[in-house]
């Protein structure tokens, strides 16, 4: 019995949804994400501004890029093989490890957790890559780059880690050079080998899945305007009235991203590249766009150790952060050349809005909102549409 079959590329058109597993797997994610915005959240309400964002965007780097790696092997690869469940099993395992290390990172400590799970996680990603040209030896070169790459980069944090005091001024500019070379692998396997036949289909719902996950965050946040208390058995009508304009910038952020435009409308490999790292700008934004809630709600309750000032920024920032990524990795194809830059100067007005109200939140769910409405109203093709009945 064969234990691992390699992927047969689905028919032009052909759906491929995401399986029960991917979701699974996408469960780990949910946490881990939970993990890094409860750390960045407990930063930002105590003022530690700088160090929280840096130890967010360390964590944030870690949950991403385990979660991109695998999802875009089981695009290509993902045959429902004994081997590949396992595989996967045992690569959501170190997931979850890794989780469970995020507050490590967040406190300063050596994050030893962490490298447990991303090992356990990229081992298993490693084994997988080794395997897919068990048949297919066009995709062998491909394939062995994603594997001895992937292990060679296990070897550069695993010294970086053990080696590296967390305290040693070049830790960050260590974790830096980790970056780049892990992104520079699959850009070296897909360049210069045969390439991976992955699904443009099922790689655009598996990255909104995701993006449905870490708005989630800003859920979690709205939850907590309206939690009663045992002094007050109901939300008041200010919090109610807070917790609806965070909910209005929540909904308008996810019909800006999924009723607009249209997402990696080619297949063309540079393209899909800038589309899928993009978008880890994106899924942090969105995310922080919860903890900015969070903080916020602490700051009117008088819980945080920041002005009101800057827990507005807290939401506006990531809200233009989330406008201009979505731009980044979409817009900017879609629109005309006159219209390329608007979602830019969107962008810029929301994140100066703190400067312009106290309560900016109120303003920047009026400006989202009006956004979204004129983005969905409908063209007007009347004239197209006789063109062609009369052709």
């Amino acid at each position: 019995m064969r234990l691992f079959r390699p992927h047969q590329k689905l028919a032009h058109g052909e759906h491929r949804a995401a399986t029960p597993l991917e979701l699974l797997f996408d469960l780990a994610t949910v946490i881990a994400i939970a993990t890094a915005a409860a750390g960045f959240h407990h930063g930002l309400a105590e003022g530690h501004i700088v160090q929280g964002l840096i130890s967010f965007i360390m964590a944030f780097f870690m949950i991403w890029w385990s979660w991109m790696n695998y999802t875009w092997f089981a695009s290509s690869f993902d045959d429902r093989s004994a081997f590949f469940r396992v595989m996967t099993l045992i690569a959501l395992f170190g997931a979850l490890t890794i989780a469970a290390g995020i507050p490590a990172v967040y406190a300063g400590q050596p994050i030893y957790t962490c490298l447990i799970g991303f090992v356990i996680m990229r081992a298993a990603m490693a084994a997988l890559w080794f395997w897919a040209p068990h048949e297919n030896a066009a995709q062998r070169f491909s394939s062995h780059t994603y594997g001895w790459g992937i292990l060679a980069m296990q070897a550069f944090w695993i010294a970086a880690v053990l080696l590296t005091p967390v305290s040693a001024p070049y830790y960050i500019w260590l974790f830096i050079a980790g970056v780049i070379g892990e992104l520079s692998v699959p850009v070296l396997a897909e360049f210069r080998g045969e390439g991976t036949g992955w699904h443009r289909g099922h790689i655009i719902e598996r990255y909104g899945l995701v993006t449905i996950i870490v708005l989630g965050e800003c859920f979690l946040s709205i939850v907590g305007f309206l939690r009663q208390t045992a002094e007050q058995l109901s939300p008041t009508p200010e919090a109610m009235l807070h917790a609806v304009s965070c909910a209005v910038i929540t909904f308008c952020m996810y019909g800006y991203y999924f009723h607009w435009g249209t997402h990696l409308p080619e297949g063309h490999l540079r393209r899909a590249l800038q589309w899928g790292y993009g978008h880890f700008f994106v899924f942090a934004s969105a995310a922080c766009t919860g903890v900015g809630f969070a903080v916020l709600r602490e700051t009117l309750g008088g819980d945080a150790h920041v002005d009101l000032f800057t827990a507005e920024l807290s939401v506006s920032i990531p809200v233009a952060l989330f406008i201009l990524s979505t731009w980044l990795v979409r817009d900017r194809f879609e629109m005309g050349e006159r219209r390329c830059f608007v979602p830019v100067c969107l962008a810029f007005v929301i994140g100066a809005t703190p400067l312009v109200m106290p309560k900016a939140h109120f303003l920047i769910s009026g400006i989202l909102l009006a956004t979204v409405a004129i983005l969905a109203l409908p063209k007007n093709n009347g004239k197209k549409e006789l063109l062609e009945s009369q052709g």
